[in-house]
């Protein structure tokens, strides 16, 4: 259960919710069937949650084409799944040993290993045979710093992003490529065990503190267990002895291959946790993808809810350039910024009664007036200059006023979207920050210049001018 504690905060809210029910089930069975391991349930509620993802109608057609390749992988994931499958992918520079290790591992040269600078082009997998149950691929990658090879980097991200299991493999104190994509990996929660190739370089006290080196860097990163030296690779080296004699003699010293501890911790993790790591990997992908969904079901959203408040932005600065009695305008106001915000929340899902509009209105207005008083001033003073005038100077001064009606609109539109983006809630910043982040995000000049020209050009086609 280590790894799966350790992670387990990473997880999506609904996972975690699910787990919480399962083992409220499994802990009083009903009948005389054994309650489910602790991978057996990770592993079905990994499943679940998957299937529920791929067969959700709730998700508009272009959204899934816009994700139709991380869709394929939730298929594939599910696939593995059911086999139970468990993939452990190597990740590191070039030339530090990645392929060898793992035909170390395999017992046989299966990945290409090569003198030539970045041999690895593509991703290889093969099927780990040693272990019992045969559901054990290891994964080849492209190295991390090839020269002109930043879709092969961007691949070997990809594919340890997607494995259950990560063996970063190093052949020294880590380099800032090397550390930096050990962040990467690592912050995206997945296991991953720090290797050290080609150990054979190193006295047993220099392994002893290049050990103390890695632990110290990689605090927090990499649990101490999983520091792991090995010898991917048979050598032999040349030697110099003094034999009885006292004369200094050429020899050759075998150093053999030496991935034993490499081995049994890999075993004892599959054994312990091999179900609940193919798991957590499908269950981290999988909340992964909900929030790419989520933000694209979201940013679509948004579009229809800009034209939304445009259309209303249109016509409330038209009823109120239209129409010649102050009150009247504050009145008309009201009722289409509660008519605008019903019809958002229906867009986003979350309907709200008429009251509840009306009491976001005077939240957002109340803030407007401490933020942008002065726009509340000229949104008077053209209401005077409308009672006073006549012909075009009502168009011109109607027009203004009209600006103005469109200016705070857009404001309540777009304050209101965040407040339903947000779940109906002000979060953690509360609707004053709320309402001056959207005054700042608006260039309010050039919104009341195009308002007003819009109203003006609408006007001249619907107000007769008696000086014509």
């Amino acid at each position: 259960m280590e790894i799966w504690k350790n992670v387990q905060k990473h997880l999506p809210d609904w996972l975690l919710n699910n787990i919480g029910a399962n083992k409220a089930d499994n802990a009083a069975p009903e009948d005389d069937t054994p309650p489910q391991s602790s991978g057996d349930t990770h592993l079905q509620l990994a499943t679940e949650s998957l299937r529920q993802l791929l067969d959700d109608t709730r998700i508009p057609d272009d959204v899934r084409e816009s994700l139709r390749n991380d869709y394929t992988q939730v298929r594939g994931m599910l696939d593995k799944l059911e086999h139970g499958h468990v993939h452990i992918a190597v990740f590191g520079r070039v030339s530090v040993g990645k392929s060898s290790l793992l035909n170390a591992l395999l017992g046989q040269p299966v990945f290409s290993v090569s003198v030539l600078h970045g041999e690895t082009r593509s991703v290889n997998m093969q099927q780990w045979q040693e272990y019992s149950d045969n559901g054990i691929f290891l994964i080849d990658t492209p190295g991390i710093n090839e020269i002109d090879g930043e879709s092969r980097e961007k691949m070997a991200h990809e594919v340890a992003n997607r494995a259950d299991l990560v063996l970063f493999v190093v052949d020294g104190d880590l380099t800032d490529v090397e550390f930096q994509a050990l962040k990467t990996v690592t912050g995206s929660h997945r296991p991953t065990l720090l290797i050290v190739n080609k150990a054979d370089r190193y006295t047993e006290k220099e392994q002893q503190q290049l050990r103390s080196i890695l632990r110290t860097r990689t605090q927090g990163m990499i649990a101490p267990e999983n520091l792991i030296f090995t010898t991917a690779q048979a050598s032999r080296q040349t030697i110099i002895y003094v034999d009885e004699h006292g004369e200094e003699i050429e020899g050759i010293r075998e150093r053999p291959i030496n991935i034993s501890a490499l081995k049994t911790r890999l075993w004892d993790i599959i054994e312990a946790e091999g179900k609940t790591l193919a798991a957590l990997n499908a269950s981290l992908f999988a909340g992964h993808l909900s929030k790419e969904v989520g933000q694209r079901i979201l940013a679509i959203k948004r579009e229809l809810g800009g034209k939304t408040i445009r259309l209303y932005c249109l016509g409330k600065g038209i009823a109120v350039a239209l129409n010649p009695i102050p009150v009247a305008d504050l009145l008309a106001a009201a009722v289409i910024d509660a008519s605008m915000i019903i019809h958002l929340s229906k867009l986003y899902g979350l309907p709200i009664s008429r009251n509840e509009a009306s009491d976001l209105i005077r939240t957002i207005l109340g803030q407007m007036l401490l933020l942008a008083g002065t726009v509340w001033a000229v949104h008077l003073v053209s209401a005077a200059l409308k009672l006073g005038t006549g012909g075009i100077s009502t168009v011109l001064t109607g027009a203004a006023q009209g600006a103005v009606a469109w200016y705070s609109t857009l404001v309540v539109g777009r304050v209101a979207e965040e407040w339903l983006a947000n779940g109906k809630s002000w979060g953690e910043v509360g609707p004053k920050l709320t309402v001056e982040r959207i005054l700042e995000s608006l260039d309010r000049d050039s919104v009341l210049t195009e308002a007003r020209e819009e109203i003006i050009t609408y006007l001249h086609k619907t107000v007769k001018n008696p000086q014509s």
